[in-house]
Protein backbone atom coordinates (compact mmCIF):
# COMPACT_ATOMS: atom_id res chain seq x y z
CA UNK A 1 0.00 0.00 0.00
CA UNK A 2 1.26 3.45 -0.90
CA UNK A 3 1.14 6.18 1.75
CA UNK A 4 -1.91 8.42 1.39
CA UNK A 5 -2.71 11.65 3.19
CA UNK A 6 -5.60 13.94 3.98
CA UNK A 7 -5.10 17.56 2.96
CA UNK A 8 -7.00 20.55 4.34
CA UNK A 9 -7.13 24.19 3.22
CA UNK A 10 -7.52 26.57 6.18
CA UNK A 11 -8.83 30.06 5.39
CA UNK A 12 -7.69 32.80 7.75
CA UNK A 13 -8.05 36.17 5.95
CA UNK A 14 -9.53 37.85 2.90
CA UNK A 15 -9.50 41.12 1.00
CA UNK A 16 -11.61 42.92 -1.54
CA UNK A 17 -9.98 43.36 -4.92
CA UNK A 18 -10.85 43.74 -8.58
CA UNK A 19 -10.08 41.58 -11.58
CA UNK A 20 -7.49 43.91 -13.08
CA UNK A 21 -5.28 43.40 -10.01
CA UNK A 22 -4.88 39.66 -10.63
CA UNK A 23 -3.70 39.37 -14.24
CA UNK A 24 -0.60 40.73 -15.94
CA UNK A 25 -1.86 43.24 -18.48
CA UNK A 26 -5.05 43.85 -16.52
CA UNK A 27 -8.49 42.59 -17.45
CA UNK A 28 -11.22 44.15 -19.63
CA UNK A 29 -13.91 43.32 -17.06
CA UNK A 30 -14.00 45.83 -14.23
CA UNK A 31 -15.56 43.55 -11.65
CA UNK A 32 -14.87 42.50 -8.06
CA UNK A 33 -12.56 39.51 -7.53
CA UNK A 34 -11.91 38.92 -3.81
CA UNK A 35 -8.79 37.11 -2.63
CA UNK A 36 -8.64 34.64 0.26
CA UNK A 37 -5.59 33.67 2.29
CA UNK A 38 -4.83 30.07 3.26
CA UNK A 39 -2.43 27.72 4.86
CA UNK A 40 -2.62 23.97 4.31
CA UNK A 41 -2.42 20.92 6.56
CA UNK A 42 -1.28 17.47 5.47
CA UNK A 43 -2.30 14.66 7.83
CA UNK A 44 -1.59 10.94 7.70
CA UNK A 45 0.86 8.22 8.66
CA UNK A 46 0.69 9.56 12.21
CA UNK A 47 2.00 12.97 11.17
CA UNK A 48 0.81 16.53 10.68
CA UNK A 49 2.76 18.63 8.18
CA UNK A 50 1.95 22.32 7.78
CA UNK A 51 2.33 24.13 4.45
CA UNK A 52 2.93 27.87 4.98
CA UNK A 53 2.27 29.81 8.16
CA UNK A 54 0.09 32.80 7.23
CA UNK A 55 0.41 36.26 8.74
CA UNK A 56 -0.45 37.92 12.05
CA UNK A 57 -3.33 40.21 12.97
CA UNK A 58 -0.87 43.10 13.20
CA UNK A 59 0.27 42.41 9.64
CA UNK A 60 -3.36 42.26 8.50
CA UNK A 61 -3.82 45.79 9.83
CA UNK A 62 -0.62 47.03 8.21
CA UNK A 63 -1.48 45.49 4.84
CA UNK A 64 -5.21 46.33 5.08
CA UNK A 65 -6.38 42.74 4.91
CA UNK A 66 -9.55 41.47 6.57
CA UNK A 67 -8.47 39.25 9.45
CA UNK A 68 -10.76 36.29 10.08
CA UNK A 69 -8.84 34.11 12.53
CA UNK A 70 -5.32 33.21 13.63
CA UNK A 71 -4.08 30.63 11.10
CA UNK A 72 -1.91 28.88 13.67
CA UNK A 73 -4.67 28.59 16.24
CA UNK A 74 -7.05 27.39 13.51
CA UNK A 75 -4.96 24.22 13.22
CA UNK A 76 -6.47 23.15 16.53
CA UNK A 77 -9.84 22.69 14.79
CA UNK A 78 -8.15 19.65 13.23
CA UNK A 79 -6.50 18.48 16.46
CA UNK A 80 -3.07 19.86 15.63
CA UNK A 81 -1.02 21.69 18.23
CA UNK A 82 1.59 23.94 16.57
CA UNK A 83 4.21 23.28 19.23
CA UNK A 84 4.16 19.60 18.24
CA UNK A 85 4.46 20.05 14.46
CA UNK A 86 7.69 18.46 13.22
CA UNK A 87 7.76 19.75 9.62
CA UNK A 88 6.67 23.01 8.00
CA UNK A 89 6.93 23.51 4.25
CA UNK A 90 7.33 27.18 3.29
CA UNK A 91 6.39 27.61 -0.36
CA UNK A 92 8.04 31.05 -0.46
CA UNK A 93 8.91 33.90 1.88
CA UNK A 94 6.19 36.43 1.08
CA UNK A 95 4.54 37.91 4.16
CA UNK A 96 1.29 35.95 3.77
CA UNK A 97 3.09 32.61 3.60
CA UNK A 98 5.95 33.03 6.07
CA UNK A 99 4.67 34.92 9.11
CA UNK A 100 4.24 33.15 12.47
CA UNK A 101 7.40 31.09 11.99
CA UNK A 102 8.25 31.29 15.70
CA UNK A 103 4.92 29.64 16.56
CA UNK A 104 6.37 26.26 15.51
CA UNK A 105 9.22 25.86 18.00
CA UNK A 106 10.33 22.30 17.18
CA UNK A 107 9.65 22.19 13.45
CA UNK A 108 12.08 21.71 10.61
CA UNK A 109 11.32 24.32 7.94
CA UNK A 110 11.62 23.19 4.31
CA UNK A 111 12.56 25.94 1.86
CA UNK A 112 14.11 26.12 -1.58
CA UNK A 113 17.66 27.43 -1.31
CA UNK A 114 16.90 29.73 -4.24
CA UNK A 115 14.19 31.44 -2.19
CA UNK A 116 16.54 32.38 0.65
CA UNK A 117 19.08 33.59 -1.90
CA UNK A 118 16.41 35.68 -3.61
CA UNK A 119 14.99 37.19 -0.41
CA UNK A 120 18.43 38.25 0.82
CA UNK A 121 20.11 39.08 -2.48
CA UNK A 122 20.50 41.87 -4.99
CA UNK A 123 16.92 41.79 -6.31
CA UNK A 124 15.66 43.07 -2.98
CA UNK A 125 17.20 46.42 -3.94
CA UNK A 126 14.07 46.90 -6.09
CA UNK A 127 10.99 47.97 -4.17
CA UNK A 128 8.62 46.32 -6.60
CA UNK A 129 10.21 42.92 -5.97
CA UNK A 130 10.62 43.22 -2.21
CA UNK A 131 7.13 44.60 -1.59
CA UNK A 132 5.72 41.15 -0.88
CA UNK A 133 8.37 40.37 1.74
CA UNK A 134 8.61 41.49 5.36
CA UNK A 135 12.15 41.88 6.65
CA UNK A 136 11.20 40.44 10.05
CA UNK A 137 9.99 37.20 8.44
CA UNK A 138 13.16 36.83 6.39
CA UNK A 139 15.33 37.56 9.44
CA UNK A 140 13.37 34.99 11.45
CA UNK A 141 14.10 32.36 8.80
CA UNK A 142 17.80 33.23 9.08
CA UNK A 143 17.57 32.80 12.86
CA UNK A 144 15.94 29.41 12.37
CA UNK A 145 18.76 28.49 10.00
CA UNK A 146 21.31 29.26 12.70
CA UNK A 147 19.23 27.21 15.14
CA UNK A 148 19.50 24.17 12.82
CA UNK A 149 15.78 24.28 11.98
CA UNK A 150 15.98 24.90 8.22
CA UNK A 151 16.42 22.27 5.54
CA UNK A 152 17.15 23.66 2.09
CA UNK A 153 16.07 21.95 -1.11
CA UNK A 154 17.34 22.44 -4.64
CA UNK A 155 14.60 21.72 -7.16
CA UNK A 156 12.61 18.50 -6.70
CA UNK A 157 12.72 16.70 -3.35
CA UNK A 158 10.83 13.94 -1.58
CA UNK A 159 9.77 14.93 1.91
CA UNK A 160 7.96 11.66 2.61
CA UNK A 161 6.77 8.75 0.54
CA UNK A 162 3.75 10.41 -1.07
CA UNK A 163 4.84 14.04 -0.52
CA UNK A 164 7.20 15.83 -2.93
CA UNK A 165 8.40 19.42 -3.33
CA UNK A 166 8.95 21.10 -6.70
CA UNK A 167 10.62 24.43 -7.40
CA UNK A 168 8.67 26.36 -10.04
CA UNK A 169 9.88 29.92 -9.47
CA UNK A 170 8.32 32.76 -11.43
CA UNK A 171 6.29 34.53 -8.76
CA UNK A 172 9.43 34.50 -6.62
CA UNK A 173 12.69 32.87 -7.63
CA UNK A 174 12.35 29.99 -5.19
CA UNK A 175 8.61 29.39 -5.13
CA UNK A 176 7.80 25.71 -4.66
CA UNK A 177 4.59 23.72 -5.02
CA UNK A 178 3.73 20.59 -3.05
CA UNK A 179 2.49 17.30 -4.50
CA UNK A 180 0.57 14.97 -2.17
CA UNK A 181 -0.89 11.51 -2.74
CA UNK A 182 -4.47 11.28 -1.44
CA UNK A 183 -7.22 8.72 -1.78
CA UNK A 184 -8.49 10.58 -4.85
CA UNK A 185 -5.03 10.67 -6.41
CA UNK A 186 -2.13 13.11 -6.62
CA UNK A 187 -3.13 16.68 -5.77
CA UNK A 188 -0.86 19.70 -6.10
CA UNK A 189 -0.89 22.63 -3.71
CA UNK A 190 0.04 25.28 -6.25
CA UNK A 191 0.47 28.07 -3.71
CA UNK A 192 1.24 31.19 -5.75
CA UNK A 193 2.12 29.34 -8.93
CA UNK A 194 -1.56 30.01 -9.58
CA UNK A 195 -3.33 32.42 -7.25
CA UNK A 196 -6.73 31.66 -8.77
CA UNK A 197 -8.15 28.86 -10.87
CA UNK A 198 -8.52 31.42 -13.65
CA UNK A 199 -4.79 32.22 -13.72
CA UNK A 200 -4.16 28.58 -14.57
CA UNK A 201 -7.08 27.97 -16.93
CA UNK A 202 -6.54 31.18 -18.92
CA UNK A 203 -2.73 30.89 -18.75
CA UNK A 204 -2.55 34.49 -17.54
CA UNK A 205 -0.09 34.93 -14.64
CA UNK A 206 -0.70 36.98 -11.53
CA UNK A 207 0.67 40.53 -11.41
CA UNK A 208 3.43 39.96 -8.84
CA UNK A 209 6.19 38.46 -10.95
CA UNK A 210 9.94 37.88 -10.82
CA UNK A 211 10.13 35.89 -14.09
CA UNK A 212 7.04 35.77 -16.30
CA UNK A 213 8.41 32.98 -18.47
CA UNK A 214 8.85 30.75 -15.44
CA UNK A 215 5.31 31.57 -14.32
CA UNK A 216 3.99 30.35 -17.66
CA UNK A 217 6.13 27.21 -17.50
CA UNK A 218 4.81 26.57 -13.98
CA UNK A 219 1.29 26.07 -15.32
CA UNK A 220 2.55 23.11 -17.35
CA UNK A 221 4.41 21.77 -14.33
CA UNK A 222 1.27 21.89 -12.21
CA UNK A 223 -0.62 19.89 -14.81
CA UNK A 224 2.20 17.36 -15.16
CA UNK A 225 2.30 16.74 -11.42
CA UNK A 226 -1.45 16.57 -10.78
CA UNK A 227 -3.71 13.67 -11.75
CA UNK A 228 -6.09 16.13 -13.45
CA UNK A 229 -6.82 19.83 -13.59
CA UNK A 230 -9.28 19.27 -10.74
CA UNK A 231 -6.36 18.08 -8.62
CA UNK A 232 -4.64 21.51 -8.80
CA UNK A 233 -5.36 23.71 -5.76
CA UNK A 234 -4.68 27.45 -6.26
CA UNK A 235 -3.21 29.57 -3.52
CA UNK A 236 -5.81 32.30 -2.99
CA UNK A 237 -9.08 31.43 -4.70
CA UNK A 238 -12.28 31.79 -2.61
CA UNK A 239 -13.83 29.04 -4.75
CA UNK A 240 -11.81 26.45 -2.85
CA UNK A 241 -14.15 26.81 0.12
CA UNK A 242 -17.16 26.23 -2.15
CA UNK A 243 -15.77 23.41 -4.30
CA UNK A 244 -14.67 21.19 -1.41
CA UNK A 245 -16.64 19.95 1.60
CA UNK A 246 -15.88 21.24 5.10
CA UNK A 247 -13.19 19.30 6.91
CA UNK A 248 -15.54 18.80 9.85
CA UNK A 249 -19.01 19.82 10.93
CA UNK A 250 -19.00 23.49 11.83
CA UNK A 251 -15.95 24.35 9.72
CA UNK A 252 -17.72 25.56 6.57
CA UNK A 253 -15.78 28.55 5.24
CA UNK A 254 -12.90 27.78 7.61
CA UNK A 255 -11.39 24.45 6.53
CA UNK A 256 -12.02 22.34 3.43
CA UNK A 257 -11.10 18.72 2.63
CA UNK A 258 -9.01 18.72 -0.53
CA UNK A 259 -8.64 14.93 -0.49
CA UNK A 260 -12.36 14.68 -1.26
CA UNK A 261 -13.69 15.07 -4.81
CA UNK A 262 -14.75 18.64 -5.70
CA UNK A 263 -18.44 19.35 -6.05
CA UNK A 264 -17.95 20.60 -9.62
CA UNK A 265 -15.20 21.12 -12.17
CA UNK A 266 -12.69 23.77 -11.25
CA UNK A 267 -13.07 25.47 -14.63
CA UNK A 268 -16.83 25.75 -14.14
CA UNK A 269 -17.63 23.49 -17.08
Amino acid sequence: MHAEYEVHAIRYATREARRAAHFIGGDPHDAPMPMDYYLWLIQGQGEAIVVDTGFTETMAQQRRRTWLRCPVEALQHLDVQPQQVQDVIVTHLHYDHAGNLSRFPVAQFHLQEAEMRYATGKYMCFHGLRHGFEADDVVQMVRLLYADQVRFHDGEAQLREGITLHRVGGHTDGLQCVRVRTRRGWIVLASDASHFYENYHSRRPFTTAFHVGHMLEAFATLRRLADSEDHIIPGHDPRVMHLYPPSREGLAGIAASLHEAPRERSNGR
